[in-house]
């Protein structure tokens, strides 16, 4: 779904309360009643289908075919838009750019605001095509059969917003983080470039003691990355110095699988300088040794986290997910691309 923000300036208030109608009635509801979206919007029921159509129109809704009843469901779209609107009322955000980065979970773009000052939204977008195929065969959320993909990207947001908080609050290397609205962050821009595109570089070995310094430091805070290789981290244009993006799939050094994760991060940053730079050190960071060293006393940030509102009940529900995107399906695609399509599932 590729954000186009033309129209928002035209989507008038009773659009919006429309809008707004149908996310509160997808709280209890996977297909929400027409007579729903009246009773919660305070609409006349006369006028409120000329609002639906017009909304189904632009896509920011849809009608969902051979249900019992006639009911809608919120896409992306109209999600975006209910995002976008609450940030532009909060002066967070005055202009939407050219899209800069597209994930397995997420879409980037640049933006602005009143002052012209660049910024970057992004918009968690869990339940990509591929992964709703799979789910379509597989239940791989266990009891979890009817989530929604809209909740659970605002889930995933708000959890990369208390990461992105607290660890910018504490001097790590991450971008600022500027406002959160349901599936959307906005951030502060870094004119810097993605590690998996640098080919060469000066001094290795400072960048990947800086990179491991940098996992050694998030252990001793009490948390993990999860997903720490050149995807997610980029590199400044002035300085060459590291920045480390996309938290949602952080956990605490207390998880049941801390320390698999912690050594998969750092296997990573071995794997990828041994490939790509040729470089290969016999120093790395080792799980227990961190953690003994950094003791059990003083301020964990993965405490932290949990008090400012994610707490662990938001955790497991979205480690459900994670779990498939990180562990599951990167080796299910191996598998689809060498034996090619099997029992339905499609190459992608």
């Amino acid at each position: 779904m590729k954000l186009d923000a033309t129209d928002l300036r035209y989507v008038t208030s009773d659009e919006f309360r429309v809008l707004t109608a149908v996310e509160m009635g997808s709280k209890n509801h996977e297909v929400v009643p027409l007579s729903l979206i009246v009773q919660i919007s305070g609409l006349r029921n006369g006028g409120i289908n000329k609002l639906v159509g017009s909304l189904a129109k632009r896509n920011l809704i849809s009608r969902v075919q051979n249900a019992k009843y006639d009911g809608y469901r919120l896409t992306y779209g109209g999600y975006d838009y209910l995002a976008m609107r609450a940030l532009s009322k909060r002066d967070s955000m005055h202009s939407v750019g050219n899209q800069i980065g597209v994930g397995k979970e997420s879409d980037i773009y640049i933006v602005a605001d009143a002052e012209g000052n660049e910024m970057v939204l992004k918009l968690h977008r869990l339940g990509r095509v591929s992964f709703r195929a799979i789910k379509s065969k597989r239940d791989y959320l266990g009891k979890r059969k009817s989530a929604s993909w809209l909740y659970m990207s605002r889930l995933s947001a708000q959890k990369e917003w208390a990461f992105m908080k607290i660890l910018s609050e504490h001097g790590f290397p991450v971008p600022k983080p500027i406002d959160q609205a349901r599936h959307c962050i906005l951030m502060s821009f870094i004119d810097a470039y993605p590690l998996r595109q640098v080919s060469e570089v000066e001094n290795p070995g400072k960048l990947y003691s800086q990179l491991m310094d940098v996992i050694v430091r998030f252990a001793q805070a009490g948390l993990i990355h999860g997903d720490y290789n050149e995807f997610n981290i980029l590199i400044k244009r002035e300085d060459g110095e590291p920045i480390v993006i996309d938290f949602p799939q952080m956990v605490s050094t207390s998880h049941e699988n801390a320390e698999w994760y912690f050594n998969r991060d750092v296997e990573c940053i071995r794997t990828f300088f041994k490939r790509r730079f040729r470089y290969e050190s016999s120093l790395y960071p080792r799980f227990r040794k961190v953690i003994e060293e950094s003791g059990e006393t003083g301020f964990k940030l993965d405490v932290a986290v949990e008090a400012s509102g994610f707490g662990r009940k938001e955790m497991k529900v979205l480690e459900e997910v994670s779990f498939f995107y990180l562990i599951l399906w990167p080796s299910l695609k191996l598998i689809f691309a060498v034996h090619g399509s099997c029992k339905g599932y499609r190459r992608t």
